[in-house]
């Protein structure tokens, strides 16, 4: 069973991006000093090769297909544990040296998995294979949760400040939707009825002809 073109070279940027991501948190592994984001380095970085390897193995032998792993579940977060609003945020400003501080890493690590979330997400979209499909809407859903990891983390020590609107505006904007009202698909419904009132009829009709 060949592969089509379009899965062929979305499945190969996307291990180029996978070989990028591992090279990279690799390196951010040398430089990390906080324990907490250290230990979500090198969870994240064993997943990306254990995805990496699965996707290698199936484009490799078919038989691999068995051999998936389940996507990266989403982190056990509250609402209440999510800091909202903004507090003295600091200057930025791009920044070179030899050496990445823990929160330009923590930036870095988050920038990847967004990324490689909508790009495991496109690939999808033009991937015929149905296991192809599945690894790659695994990695999607990986790299989405373990961005919304990263975030929390950082949002937790301050450094990604989540700004709000006064909160009559956001009521006010969101609450112009209202819900659709039962009675609402009752022209749905009847249409329904009388197609099926339409078939038992003509069925009375065929058994007396």
């Amino acid at each position: 069973m060949p592969f089509g073109a379009h899965e062929t070279m979305e499945v190969h940027e996307i291990l180029n991006e996978k070989i990028n991501l591992i090279t990279h948190f690799s390196l951010y592994a040398e430089d990390c000093q906080n324990q907490q984001l250290r230990q979500l380095l090198d969870r994240h970085l064993q997943t990306a090769k254990q995805s990496y390897n699965q996707l290698v193995a199936y484009t490799h032998d078919y038989s691999a297909a068995g051999n998936q792993s389940q996507a990266y579940s989403m982190p056990n977060i509250q609402l209440n544990q999510i800091q909202y609003g903004l507090d003295n945020p600091k200057s930025q400003m791009p920044q070179t040296g030899s050496k990445l501080n823990d929160q330009q890493i923590a930036w870095a690590m988050l920038s990847c998995h967004k990324n490689s979330a909508k790009n495991h997400m496109i690939a999808l979209l033009e991937s015929a294979d149905p296991n192809v499909r599945q690894m790659l809407m695994n990695g999607a859903i990986t790299c989405a949760n373990q961005a919304y990891e990263v975030f929390a983390l950082m949002n937790q020590q301050g450094q990604y400040q989540v700004p709000t609107m006064q909160d009559h505006t956001a009521k006010t904007f969101l609450h112009s939707y209202q819900p659709i009202q039962q009675n609402e698909n009752e022209p749905y419904r009847q249409h329904q009825q009388n197609q099926q009132n339409q078939q038992t009829q003509q069925t009375q009709q065929n058994a007396y002809q």
